[in-house]
């Protein structure tokens, strides 16, 4: 049972901030003391007890007596007949919109778990952008409910624990606040795997109860070190939390025998100039083990966390992780973005704060650029948790990226147009493919070609929730321009068929008429749902062949063919059945005149050309009504983009020479990239532009002359 007073919470709030309005916080107490009178928690207690836990949590995170108040009254408008403009009047602007904030949060009512946690999880996000006091209030109000979940049905405690897991104890670890996260994470793992969780609490307790005098004797030497050479600093033994144990058993696949730094040894010294001489202190003292030294003071995590860890072999042989850190960079540690949110000051954010919100206003361009929950979820998901790399810009900044990420990724980081432009990346110097997963301490420089355009297979890769959001809106929007265009081409041709004039049709008022009728906004919606074949062109065009005042039959004689140099459609295919159809050349295979080649009609982007070997033909079968007879028309020369690989040995000029045969063949080269082997071998990979296979050929002749080369193939898919 709880036993939080209100006096409590006030001389929190008066030690963190003297000046602080407690009087506010003294009339939200009576306030929502008579709004929940007679109201009771599970558990039996008087509800009240909620909100002044919440509130309690939110004073020892060192906030405001408008949070502190918001916290005492976050329930009221929800489950008492309180209204919003009552709060306002009573407690001014401020508190009203911290407390609807919250309400906002609880009201909805979602079909599925994964919907309604999705959804939560986006107003969140939104929320975020008026006050992060709302999500601190949010974080406090879970906790505690976490905390009295034994009261719960086994069903509701484990769906809870989960999406605890899932969502805040990560949103509280991104937002830098470790005491609520490790609080939150150890909950959620004794109601989701309560065995294991006995299991390693009972051996913690047992092992520390073993090792005590080892970690009392470890303290005292290092305490003894320290005055000798005059350092300040507090010592102290920190054992882990038993969420992070288990991860690592899970992770690791090893017993809880096998992990060794069960406790780590804090140390808080006064300056940054100190962390890094007690650390050489440590050093000298007992032996680093290699790889486990990490400076979070010159490179803080995004979160803004900052400290310096390193495992050492300890007396008797036994590991030991220290963490030296300042005052300071503890406060942030345990406390995050609560620790240094101003708003009585309303002073200038600094360059590391701004770091931090720079994350926030990310999530809230991801919300923005989805409208599908579910998908946002996912998207973000993949940032709440922190494996991170760090690489170096060309200027020597730091960029922190999740792990896996590629040139892409990094692209996109920093700046949309950049990550649609890029063609390859150098890195420490040396050219990569796009594909490169990025490592500690690269440095990376982003080669871009203007007019380039990303690929829907750079989904197949990159890592970062920005380079995902930004190339799936870029696929969607060429889908539907390409959709329109098809729409447009397939309508035309049943419109002809009833002798209407399409480009009169266009510009009348039934075609808009018919599109509403339709359930469509706008033309071009009908249209994009023609080519995506989700509506018939057959069907639109029915409604629309009724004589009506804009029609006019068209003359009898035959229509004037476009010109074949119409992009995308026209004479460069002929395709069986469909005259003037839309159609792309497939990237799969990159089809040049002369091969041999099949259509398949896709839903939304026309006709896609393959070549009859292509890989993807064979998938492509299964649906045999949707394959289409092609052949070629006449082409723009020198206008197709083929893939060539050529293995060389691995010798000075050998890419100058390679190049040079290309040219010679009087073909241009769009794209260039090199690997080499431990093997002095040389894989040499073209984009090039040619006008037809028996171009090609020659380029190929031409390449296979150059002394040094050992094969040379076109390639077909990848």
């Amino acid at each position: 049972m709880s036993n939080v007073r209100l006096e409590d919470i006030v001389e929190r709030l008066q030690h963190n901030n003297p000046e602080a309005d407690v009087d506010l916080v003294r009339r939200a107490y009576i306030f929502s003391a008579r709004a929940h009178q007679g109201q009771t928690r599970l558990s039996g207690e008087s509800y009240l007890i909620h909100p002044l836990d919440v509130a309690k949590i939110l004073a020892e995170l060192k906030l405001d007596a408008a949070t502190v108040a918001a916290g005492i009254l976050h329930d009221t408008i929800e489950d008492t007949t309180s209204t919003t403009e009552e709060i306002q009047s009573l407690f001014g602007d401020e508190v009203a919109k911290l407390v609807d904030g919250m309400t906002k949060l609880s009201r909805i009512e979602l079909q599925s778990r994964e919907e309604r946690e999705a959804q939560n999880f986006r107003k969140m996000i939104v929320a975020m952008s008026n006050d992060i006091r709302v999500i601190l209030i949010k974080l406090a109000d879970r906790l505690h409910n976490m905390r009295t979940l034994k009261f719960l049905s086994p069903e509701k405690q484990k769906r809870t624990a989960q999406e605890t897991l899932d969502i805040y104890a990560p949103l509280a670890n991104r937002l830098g606040i470790a005491k609520i996260k490790t609080e939150l994470e150890d909950l959620s793992f004794m109601y989701l795997h309560p065995e294991e969780y006995r299991e390693i609490a009972d051996k913690v307790i047992q092992k520390r109860l073993e090792r005590q005098a080892y970690i009392d004797e470890l303290i005292e030497i290092v305490k003894r070190q320290l005055a000798e050479h005059g350092y300040k600093g507090d010592v102290k033994g920190r054992p882990k939390h038993l969420y992070g144990i288990w991860q690592k058993m899970q992770k690791q696949g090893i017993s809880f025998d096998d992990v060794y730094d069960l406790i780590a040894v804090r140390i808080i010294t006064d300056t940054k100039v100190n962390c890094y001489a007690i650390l050489g202190l440590i050093h000298s003292l007992w032996t680093p083990v290699p790889g486990r030294f990490k400076d979070f003071i010159g490179v803080p995590k995004s979160n803004l966390y900052q400290s310096l860890h390193t495992t050492v072999i300890g007396p008797k042989g036994e590991r030991v992780e220290f963490q030296l850190r300042t005052e300071e960079m503890h406060r942030l540690a345990e406390e995050g973005i609560a620790a240094h949110w101003r708003y009585k000051e309303k002073t200038a954010l600094s360059q590391r704060e701004e770091q931090q919100f720079a994350w926030l206003r990310q999530l809230l361009e991801w919300q923005s650029d989805l409208t599908d929950a579910k998908e946002f979820m996912d998207t973000v998901k993949g940032d709440l948790f922190p494996d991170v790399v760090y690489v170096f810009t060309p200027k020597g900044d730091v960029r922190e990226l999740p792990q896996g990420s590629t040139p892409v990724d990094f692209a996109y980081a920093v700046h949309t147009d950049i990550g649609h432009q890029c063609v390859g990346a150098k890195i420490n110097g040396k050219i990569v493919p796009i594909k490169y997963v990025l490592r500690n301490g690269d440095r990376i420089e982003v080669i871009t070609q203007t007019g380039h355009t990303p690929s829907r297979d750079w989904l197949k890769f990159v890592k970062t929730s920005k380079a995902r959001t930004r190339i799936k809106a870029w696929v969607k929007t060429e889908e539907r321009r390409r959709s329109i265009l098809l729409g447009k081409e397939l309508l035309d041709k049943d419109l002809r068929k009833h002798e209407l004039s399409p480009s009169k049709v266009f510009k009348s008022n039934d075609i808009h008429r018919v599109a509403h009728e339709m359930s469509h906004n706008t033309v071009d919606d009908m249209l994009a749902a023609i080519g995506y074949g989700k509506v018939s062109a057959h069907m639109v065009a029915n409604k629309l062949a009724p004589d009506r005042p804009h029609t006019e039959p068209l003359p009898k004689k035959p229509l004037k063919k476009p010109a074949p140099e119409k992009k995308g459609a026209g004479g460069g295919m002929k395709i069986g059945g469909m005259d003037q159809m839309l159609f792309h050349l497939s990237k799969c295979c990159s089809p040049v005149p002369g091969d041999k080649v099949v259509g398949f009609i896709t839903r939304g982007r026309g006709i896609s050309i393959h070549t009859l070997d292509c890989p993807n033909v064979a998938d492509m079968t299964v649906d045999k009504e949707r394959m289409v007879e092609v052949t070629w028309g006449e082409f723009k020369s020198g206008a197709h983009a083929v893939k060539i690989s050529v293995l060389t040995r691995d010798k000075p000029g050998i890419l100058a020479s390679v190049s040079s045969s290309i040219s010679a063949a009087e073909a241009n080269i769009s794209h260039a990239e090199v690997t080499t082997g431990a093997d002095k071998q040389a894989s040499l990979n073209f984009t090039i532009e040619i006008s037809d296979v028996e171009h090609l050929n020659r380029i190929i002749k031409s390449i296979a002359s150059v002394d040094g080369v050992m094969d040379v193939r076109r390639v077909k898919a990848g």
